[in-house]
């Protein structure tokens, strides 16, 4: 395998490492705003409870 094609994959699998760990980090703040919250339940506006979606 040739240096150019070793670059390139190391470089595409350090891109998706980088989306899982974002995606993992998304989930794990979610859970824990959910769990700072009272009853664990997510607040949803005035506004979006008047008009549904």
């Amino acid at each position: 395998m040739g240096p150019e094609l070793q670059l390139q994959l190391i470089t595409q699998r350090t891109a998706e490492l980088r989306q899982q760990a974002d995606s993992h980090r998304l989930a794990r703040e979610a859970q824990q705003a959910g769990k700072a919250r009272p009853g664990g339940k997510l607040r949803r506006s005035l506004l979006g409870k008047i008009i549904p979606a």
